[in-house]
């Protein structure tokens, strides 16, 4: 195998870099089979694999030197005596039939080839379980939608470019679809959650129309249904409405712009197109969790913007840290930072802050909501976890204390910055694709947060960063903090929801501890970048 090429992704992560498709696969499996601890995340894409490292467990020096060692033993990506997965389709999509004129074959002959095909999955993004499937027999190169769908049903079969896919859920999307198909591609309560797993062989295996419809409408049976458990939406509520009966519970009158529940997230589902998620000022919900005695990764819940009215309904303690403004404890002011008595039957108000974007609540014992590849939080974009929260919902209370409540901190407290930040930028994986000034650009300018800021990612004002390629980046990995530029030129800062994978260079990484920061940030924030500190 030949070396590859590493790219540093800022401090915590770095790209394996190699010439084709081919050579990813099998890099991967290398890779795979020698992971050592403090190994975060693996993520093949195009022509990379994603390495993502805790520097607490492995330093990064000793990741870049095990990751190089590993890509030069040659594993097979797949076993071929592995039955490959089968996946019935109807060939029913409602571009079947231009997308066969497009490439000069009949709609029957196309889903022919489609059929006879023996794909495998390159690897995931876009949404969880979504399979970049692709084929030494397949020779056609599809173009994308001129105008993407604002909504593609869940188990829509699409090509674009070289690849193929299912959609696990409901999605916009720019494929052209061919078929449909009801099989499950993601639970995320499976031992192996995305049915199609990088590296999987899959053979499509055609159904008359009417099967397909007979096998369940996938708006209610499919893995992401909003009926499933773990799912926004999910009647699971059900369970945690037990809790309620108990007592242990609190009651939404007003949810605000828009309160979710989150703890630190789940790490290490990236290969299978799952976000880190979790609350995104992480600092603000572990001290919220220390000051009523909970361990630090306790579920919460995030405020946005402030406007949340809830009522205990037992006798509980609860914390209020983050985002700056009046919090109100049964009509009383009362000082954030602090724990404080929440009597049954009394109303927490969360005014609309002043100062910072997010708040955090934590009560004793936690929040209980159902766990969903190890965590509680609540992914927008993926569907993962509790819905956003509206008034009349119940959110139960969880038992799991750590210790008592300890005496409040003596450190200082005070509103969060929010009109200029200084955030220090790491080196990242495409900065060749710019021109130098462009570079110059990014550390000179003053930039202001516009309107397009949410827990996918902050979209940024500013100059034009002047690009010196033009061709299309192959998906590649992604980590929060990563600063993607689109073809507008001003760049993104992709938060904890944002995609796992992504086909815009990205020319810098806001480092670890400036992502609390960002979190705090409104429309309007002006934003100054600065250069990291060298590791080490």
């Amino acid at each position: 195998m030949v070396t590859p090429r590493v790219r540093p992704v800022g401090e915590r992560a770095f790209l394996l870099e190699v010439g084709t498709l081919d050579e990813v696969l099998p890099l991967h499996a290398s890779l795979t089979a020698s992971r050592p601890d403090g190994v975060i995340d693996l993520v093949p894409a195009a022509r990379t694999v994603l390495v993502r490292v805790d520097p607490r467990v492995l330093p990064a020096a000793a990741a870049r030197s095990w990751a190089l060692g590993a890509a030069t033993e040659s594993r097979q990506a797949t076993d071929a005596a592995t039955p490959p997965v089968e996946l019935d389709i109807a060939y029913d999509g409602a571009d079947l039939a231009d997308t066969a004129r497009l490439l000069g074959v009949d709609a029957h002959e196309l889903a022919r080839r489609h059929a006879q095909a023996h794909w495998r999955v390159a690897f995931t993004g876009f949404a969880p379980g979504f399979g970049y499937l692709v084929s030494d027999d397949w020779t056609f190169d599809v173009p994308r939608l001129e105008s993407p769908r604002t909504r593609v049903p869940a188990g829509s079969v699409g090509l674009a470019g070289v690849f193929s896919g299912a959609y696990p859920r409901e999605t916009p999307g720019g494929w052209r679809l061919i078929g449909t198909t009801a099989a499950c591609l993601f639970d995320p309560d499976a031992p192996s959650p995305a049915l199609l797993e990088p590296g999987a062989r899959v053979r499509f295996r055609p159904v008359p129309a009417r099967v397909s419809a007979e096998s369940g409408d996938l708006a209610r049976t499919g893995r992401f249904a909003p009926d499933a458990p773990g799912f926004a939406g999910s009647p699971d509520l059900a369970k945690r409405a037990r809790r309620a009966a108990a007592g242990r519970s609190i009651r939404v009158v007003e949810a605000g712009l828009l309160t979710t529940v989150q703890d630190l997230g789940r790490a290490g589902a990236a290969s299978v197109g799952v976000a880190v998620s979790g609350a995104l000022d992480r600092g603000a919900l572990r001290t919220a969790n220390r000051l009523v005695g909970n361990s630090e990764g306790a579920a919460g819940l995030e405020v946005t913007m402030g406007g949340l009215r809830a009522v205990a309904e037992a006798d509980l303690w609860v914390a209020v840290t983050g985002a700056w403004g009046t919090v109100r404890l049964d009509g009383r002011e009362v000082d954030p930072y602090e724990a404080h008595e929440w009597r049954a039957g009394s109303e927490l108000h969360l005014d609309w802050f002043a100062h910072g974007a997010r708040g955090y609540v934590a009560v004793r014992g936690g929040l209980d909501a159902r766990v969903a590849l190890g965590s509680r939080a609540t992914d927008l974009l993926a569907g993962l976890g509790p819905a956003a929260l509206r008034a009349g919902d119940v959110v139960g209370v969880r038992d799991d204390v750590a210790g008592p409540i300890p005496v409040a901190p003596a450190a200082g407290w005070g509103a969060p910055q929010d009109d200029e930040l200084a955030l220090e930028l790491a080196p990242g994986p495409r900065a060749d694709w710019f021109a130098p000034a462009a570079l110059a650009t990014l550390y000179e300018t003053v930039w202001t947060v516009s309107n397009h800021a949410d827990r996918v990612g902050a979209r940024l004002d500013g100059p034009e960063l002047a690009r010196v390629r033009s061709s299309e980046l192959p998906s590649e990995g992604m980590v929060p903090g990563a600063l993607q530029v689109p073809p507008s030129g001003r760049p993104t800062i992709l938060l904890a929801d944002g995609p796992v994978t992504g086909g815009y260079p990205v020319i810098a990484v806001v480092t670890d501890a400036g992502l609390d920061l960002v979190a705090q940030a409104r429309p309007g924030t002006r934003i100054r970048f600065r250069h990291a500190r060298p590791a080490g």
